[in-house]
């Protein structure tokens, strides 16, 4: 790891503990920070508490490199941020969106609130150091371009990169939205944490691999695509043609549908009152009803909690996480859904699978996929940047 990269990755650091982090001389290190305070790449923010003699200064990279855009892109909606290169969002917007209208209007939707973005900012595109965007299906990560992703098919092949092009100069990084939630949480972490997975429960299920501190993409970057782990062999058949995997058990839609059911067959006058109110039943209705202690609700909710379990069980016996973090719009139940999926996990996992394991919330929250975006825009650049001396 360069020593920039030590910088970003520890959000502030003294001269010392980057001496210490980088295994470099002290003598060595300073020279270094030396020359990058006079090219204008880190800049001194402040002393910190001293240990003994003189107060250490924080270095930081200068956030007169310029900023970064990052987009996470979901299934239904859309967030687009302009962070510093330290990753403060300066301005974010976020929206409903549905990616099945294709990339040509969701992409120029995208560039729209980029350039309304950076005018709040008093930005300008020239001054954009890299893009970074979380997209909800299997990417490339070598090409950006997504491959065959079940929930935006129109997209598939389609290049991001190419498309934002015309209005950047800036080079753009595409990666799958659970990537960057686990990219985003091992940078708040700052690299604390070696081995763990994010779950995102939405419309779809995928997972984000962290494994030895870097995100793991497989070979093609298909890595985490858990969402089609069978959990039931005779359940409902998924879009991906197969029977009975846990997106179309547990996910968003499953869990609407089932509520539906639950409504119109009267086991819930609550859901029945929302069904008739507004039409249809969604994901977070339910989680409101639930939080409401609704039974049925509840009943839906523990089952999905219990199936999502019994796919992690396997997942954690294979790879032996310290932590799984599970975010997207399931986080908003609330406790009840954790408590089934730990419950599940715990049972179905080996004990020395689960001796130290801890299953919670991620605790960026519905943040996660932005600061993802900037990370992996941020490192990225980084990345070129050194392999260009």
């Amino acid at each position: 790891m360069t020593l920039l990269d030590s910088v970003f990755w520890s959000a502030g650091i003294s001269r010392d503990a980057l001496a210490t982090r980088s295994a470099f001389s002290k003598t060595r290190v300073n020279s270094a920070v030396a020359g990058m305070l006079e090219q204008g790449v880190l800049e001194e923010v402040g002393v910190q508490h001293s240990t003994g003699g003189r107060r250490p200064e924080t270095l930081r990279l200068n956030r007169r490199l310029g900023v970064l855009l990052g987009v996470a892109m979901g299934a239904t909606g859309l967030e687009v941020a302009v962070l510093t290169p330290d990753l403060e969002v300066l301005a974010r917007h976020s929206e409903p969106a549905d990616v099945r209208q294709g990339p040509g209007l969701v992409l120029s939707r995208v560039r729209a609130l980029m350039r309304e973005l950076l005018a709040q900012c008093g930005a300008t595109p020239k001054q954009v150091i890299s893009i970074g965007i979380g997209v909800p299906g299997p990417v490339d990560f070598d090409s950006g371009q997504l491959v065959n992703p079940p929930l935006m098919p129109e997209w598939d092949a389609f290049s991001i990169r190419d498309d934002l092009r015309a209005d950047y100069g800036a080079p753009v990084f595409v990666d799958n939205d659970v990537n960057l939630m686990a990219l985003g949480e091992l940078w708040r972490m700052q690299r604390g944490l070696q081995n763990f997975l994010v779950i995102k429960v939405g419309t779809g299920i995928g997972c984000g691999i962290v494994c030895h501190g870097v995100v793991y993409r497989g070979t093609n970057g298909s890595a985490g695509d858990v969402g089609h782990i069978c959990v039931d062999p005779s359940g409902p058949r998924c879009h991906c043609g197969n029977l009975g995997c846990v997106e179309a058990m547990a996910a968003g839609p499953a869990i609407a549908r089932l509520a539906t059911e639950a409504a119109q067959a009267g086991e819930s006058a609550l859901l029945a009152e929302m069904l008739a109110a507004r039409g249809t039943l969604t994901l977070q209705d339910v989680a409101q009803a639930s939080r409401a202690g609704d039974t049925a609700a509840n009943a839906i909710v523990q089952h999905a909690g219990a199936l999502l379990g019994q796919m992690l069980a396997s997942v954690v016996n294979f790879f032996n996480p310290s932590h799984v973090f599970i975010g997207g719009g399931i986080a908003r139940i609330g406790p009840l859904f954790l408590a089934a999926v730990r419950q599940s996990v715990y049972h179905r996992s080996l004990a020395l699978s689960t001796r130290h394991l801890e299953i919670q919330y991620a605790p960026l929250g519905e943040r996660a996929g932005l600061i993802g975006a900037g990370v992996l825009a941020m490192q990225e650049s980084l990345r070129l940047r050194g392999s260009v001396r």
